[in-house]
């Protein structure tokens, strides 16, 4: 069975290079040298790769992340993945900056993007990957610090996490879950 990526994140440009499209980001690593398209009638853009003789199928919704879940589902259904095949990147709060948490199911911890897909796909029960961005600083409102653009240091230290989460994501299809919470969950060996 294929794989679908779902790389959580904003459209547009001004959330390029925020923290709260650190899933799209990671998207557009592994499809660097191919690149995302429109996927026709899906507001979506995707790329078709092969990981470990495995299809594929790296998806970023065009719509923004609260509403993003039906994309998501849709080319899923449309391709016949089921959502044990589904990997949802996506930036987390509550995981230090740096660090990956590599997971199967869970809630949203208040994250509008996995609840869209969690109720799109009608089940928690897909892959999780958390980029680690931290709390906000003091008493800046969680919204506007995953939102604000980045500094050139911060942006430096968010890519680096990045190509991690994409490193992440190839073990994840190619050794299973197991051999990739050991090697990239905050704490392990690999780090």
């Amino acid at each position: 069975m294929a794989w679908l990526v779902a790389g959580l994140g904003n459209p547009g440009r001004e959330y390029a290079r925020t923290r709260h499209n650190a899933g799209r980001m990671v998207v557009d690593v592994l499809a660097e040298g191919t690149g995302l398209k429109k996927v026709r009638f899906l507001p979506a853009e995707a790329a078709d790769v092969r990981i470990a003789g495995e299809q594929v199928h790296l998806v970023a919704s065009t719509r923004f992340m609260n509403e993003s879940g039906p994309a998501y589902a849709s080319f899923a259904t449309k391709r016949g993945i089921d959502p044990d095949h589904v990997i949802a990147v996506h930036d987390e709060l509550e995981v230090p900056p740096g660090e990956l948490v590599v997971k199967l199911g869970g809630g949203s911890a208040g994250h509008n993007g996995l609840k869209s897909l969690t109720r799109a796909l009608g089940t928690p029960a897909y892959h999780r990957v958390r980029v680690g961005i931290g709390r906000p600083p003091g008493r800046q409102d969680p919204a506007d610090y995953v939102l604000q653009p980045l500094g050139a240091k911060s942006a430096a230290d968010l890519e680096i996490t990045v190509r991690r989460a994409a490193e992440a994501v190839v073990c994840l299809i190619e050794e299973g879950l197991d051999v990739t919470q050991q090697r990239f969950n905050r704490g392990a060996a690999g780090r």
